[in-house]
């Protein structure tokens, strides 16, 4: 049973690897590189190469952040594995949680071994305000880790539960 359980959460994170590859695809056909499209005030679609981490943090270095991500990456999405495969039945937001994080680690992890670097084009702004750009795959992480946030703060607001009805009076 545990191996149907782990065997869902890697479908999820395929589905996220999916949506990030395809969309990327996209982009890679209908743009060319460094092109920007308006949609909407607040919104352009373009189409960049970060070759650096989250806000392009070590996009200027020499060229060893490639590897230096690549082993991030796979370390990550290991340790990823191995928890989804330990998890209980009771944690479904934490594996909802890690299974995002997970396709979006690997999603990143395929455009770095492809292209070197990573494919963004949602750039949002405000004014003079710009947002770095990002994709599909920045997205799943973030919004994993936002679920594994929440999770942590129910899980200690459930042991505090349980831990004042167990307290002697």
């Amino acid at each position: 049973m545990r191996e149907r359980r782990l065997a869902a959460w890697l479908l999820l994170a395929g589905i996220v690897i999916a949506a990030d590859q395809l969309t990327k695809l996209w982009v890679a056909n209908e743009l060319a590189l460094g092109t920007r499209v308006y949609v909407a005030p607040v919104f352009d679609l373009v189409h960049v190469r970060n070759t650096g981490a989250a806000f392009s943090f070590l996009a200027g270095a020499s060229g060893w952040q490639r590897e230096f991500f690549l082993l991030v990456g796979l370390a990550a999405s290991a340790w990823i594995v191995w928890m989804l495969a330990r998890a209980t039945r009771e944690q479904t937001l934490f594996c909802v949680a890690l299974s995002s994080i997970l396709g979006g680690a690997l999603g990143n992890v395929i455009d770095r071994v492809r292209l070197g670097g990573v494919v963004d084009f949602l750039h949002f702004h405000w004014g003079p305000h710009y947002w770095p750009a990002f994709n599909v795959a920045d997205s799943a992480i973030t919004c994993g880790a936002a679920l594994l946030i929440l999770d942590a703060f129910r899980q200690g607001r459930k042991a505090r539960t349980e831990a004042s009805r167990t307290a002697p009076q």
